[in-house]
């Protein structure tokens, strides 16, 4: 997706230079409470993927890795904190302290009732070094008033579409694979589709400059959440609402199912959903239902500093399934990486 929605990044920069430029935190929204048979671990996993680490768990305490349940699959390329539960009914806590599991430290281990659950989670926290800025300071400055304001546009950052996964959609959905991929492999394959559509219609909706008002036949979502109803474009209340970010615009996250959209969100959606027809067919094919996402986010507790001219530290917190990469694209034009 290159359309921006406050205009072009006034400065480049170079993020992810060292793991501790890049600090992912989870919030779930709750904590162990204390008893249970589910033990949860607060980990601090550094240039490890969460699958990886939740192997590793499993290994170390001798269960089988379907008794090790997360969140939330976080960067590999970071310093990322985050819980994972053991399930453990009937038995005592195993000697956590004495794993030894690289880029893995266990910070504590409480007792909960419940397991974590996928997918649930009120959002993560980050912590960015941005190095080697060059540009105007004082445009970024007003860039980043702006999108406290206002927020950003929702996209799904580039991570969503890594390793080819894009490409092994489309050879997934036209049987062109060799083997039959893994669940979680086909979970990224899928999710892959989905999002280039979605970017697609959001860049639309930038470019029209409505990505963040509600237009004919929109479907809204409400803040932190993905419930959805069918909006009034020219209702006064919603259209202050949407001003507020209680309400954002929303687009399509393809599937099965048919959702109440019309007029022209329906036509504008349309055209870029008939124009992949076999990402649409294959998605429907694998029982994806239809849901919605919000085309722009907030960005919460938005705080930046300088420590010298070219260094930017700068932290936020996004909700669930939001990319923290979205808001650096609309403040820098950054690389990835040491030189």
């Amino acid at each position: 997706m290159t359309a921006h929605a406050h205009g072009g990044p006034p400065v480049t920069g170079r993020i992810r230079t060292r793991p501790d430029d890049f600090i992912v935190i989870e919030n779930l929204g709750h904590q162990p409470d204390g008893e249970g048979e589910h033990l949860w671990f607060d980990i601090e996993k550094r240039e490890q993927n969460t699958v990886f680490v939740a192997t590793e768990l499993a290994r170390a305490a001798g269960r089988h890795p379907r008794d090790v349940s997360f969140a939330g699959l976080k960067d590999r390329n970071a310093v990322t904190r985050q819980l994972f539960s053991l399930h453990l009914a009937g038995e005592t806590d195993p000697d956590w302290a004495s794993w030894n599991i690289e880029g893995v430290r266990i910070l504590s281990a409480t007792r909960s009732r419940r397991k974590i659950q996928r997918g649930r989670l009120t959002g993560n926290r980050f912590e960015l070094v941005v190095r080697e800025l060059d540009g105007d300071l004082d445009v970024l400055e007003q860039r980043l008033q702006a999108v406290r304001l206002q927020g950003v546009p929702n996209g799904f950052g580039e991570q969503r579409f890594g390793g080819n996964n894009l490409a092994r959609a489309r050879a997934l959905f036209a049987g062109e694979l060799r083997k039959s991929p893994s669940k979680n492999k086909r979970g990224f394959y899928l999710s892959a589709a989905r999002s280039l559509i979605f970017n697609q219609v959001l860049a639309e909706r930038i470019e029209r400059g409505d990505w963040n008002c509600l237009i004919d036949g929109e479907l809204a979502v409400l803040d932190g959440s993905h419930s959805f109803f069918e909006a009034d474009a020219s209702d006064a209340e919603q259209i202050d609402r949407c001003k507020r970010m209680d309400i954002h615009p929303s687009g399509p996250l393809v599937g099965e199912g048919e959702l109440p959209i019309s007029g022209q969100a329906a036509a504008l959606e349309q055209r870029f959903i008939d124009a992949e027809p076999e990402l649409v067919t294959g998605l429907k094919r694998f029982k994806l239902k239809s849901q919605r996402r919000a085309l722009r986010m907030a960005v919460q507790n938005l705080e930046w500093h300088f420590p010298d001219p070219q260094t930017m530290n700068i932290g936020f917190s996004l909700g669930q399934g939001s990319y923290a990469t979205s808001v650096l694209r609309e403040l820098i034009d950054y690389q990835t990486g040491p030189k």
